[in-house]
């Protein structure tokens, strides 16, 4: 199972290409379009506190090769409670609290009569079952095309598979852009995200002592702990003026982009090659050569530090 990097493609995918597709979207119909940047930045930074969360375990791995695999468990037990803690507060910060700084802008269309509590949320209930098992069937079948064509386990799980899952979200956050409702999308693509890194993945990680065959951590691979903390600090410096236009999400989908042209021009692992062959080179290879590898992008790191897979 590629769960570590779904998970990190998931942030990725939100924050980049789906808040970039909007934001392109959304100006092509409209010349400028406006959004409330006090809760883009709580959701930016809330996403930058979980880049910093998953930094650590492999920092401390990167530092240390050989560390205690209880002292990573533990560490990610910790990581997990505080990451969950934060979300929870920063719900109470802007739902309760200061709820008055993060209202959107009313954009109710004329004629529009809202749909009844009960109604709305069966409808609601009915659509999330339907989108759930479609979206596990296409991901599977998506998954058995991708290793058909070859693709590389690090772009299945980090852009295809991310793509896939996040289809019906995408739909909501391109379809308010272009109604203008930036709020609606940016609080989509940035709230889904910040979800993903400081609940979902905590959440697995805690589940995973109960119901799991082995324990998760969140010692991700480094690369893709440097597309996230890259992603996080893109949607931050993106979303500082409260406004966008058609040329903001260009660039955010071009650094999406280069992602993904990397993570699919990545060359395959020689399969001749056994586990205590690969470790001797890596063993040989300086620091600036193993950061170009492809080990290094994929989360097969051969000297058994990082892995894919949780």
């Amino acid at each position: 199972m590629l769960v570590k990097a779904s998970i990190a493609g998931a942030i990725v995918t939100n924050t980049l290409f789906m808040l970039g597709a909007s934001f392109l979207l959304g100006g092509l119909a409209h010349h400028v379009q406006a959004y409330n940047r006090i809760a883009a930045r709580l959701q930016a930074g809330l996403l930058f506190l979980a880049t910093v969360a998953l930094l650590i375990p492999s920092a401390v791995a990167a530092a240390d090769p050989t560390p205690a695999a209880s002292f990573i468990t533990r560490l990610s037990v910790g990581l997990s409670v505080l990451l969950m803690a934060a979300y929870a507060l920063g719900l109470v910060f802007s739902l309760k609290t200061h709820r008055e700084f993060f209202a959107g802008e009313e954009h109710a269309e004329e004629g529009e009569a809202p749909w009844p509590l009960g109604l709305a949320l069966g409808t609601l209930a009915a659509v999330t079952v339907i989108v759930a098992l479609v979206s596990e069937v296409f991901v599977e079948s998506v998954q058995e095309a991708a290793k058909t064509f070859g693709m590389s386990p690090a772009f299945v799980g980090f852009i295809v598979v991310a793509l896939v899952g996040g289809a019906a979200e995408m739909a909501s956050a391109f379809s308010g852009a272009r109604k203008n409702r930036l709020d609606l999308s940016v609080g989509i693509a940035l709230g889904s995200a910040s979800q993903i890194a400081l609940f979902v993945a905590p959440v697995l990680v805690l589940l995973s002592h109960v119901l799991g065959p082995a324990p998760m951590d969140l010692k991700f691979w480094p690369g893709a702990v440097i597309m996230i903390l890259i992603a996080a600090l893109t949607a931050f410096l993106m979303t500082t003026s409260g406004q966008s236009a058609w040329f903001v999400g260009v660039l955010l989908l071009m650094v999406y982009l280069i992602f993904a042209m990397t993570l699919y021009l990545l060359p395959p692992r020689n399969q001749d090659d056994g586990p205590d062959t690969e470790r001797w080179r890596a063993n040989q290879l300086p620091q600036t050569t193993r950061l170009r590898s492809p080990a290094f992008w994929e989360g097969s790191d051969p000297t058994g530090s990082f892995e894919l897979a949780s």
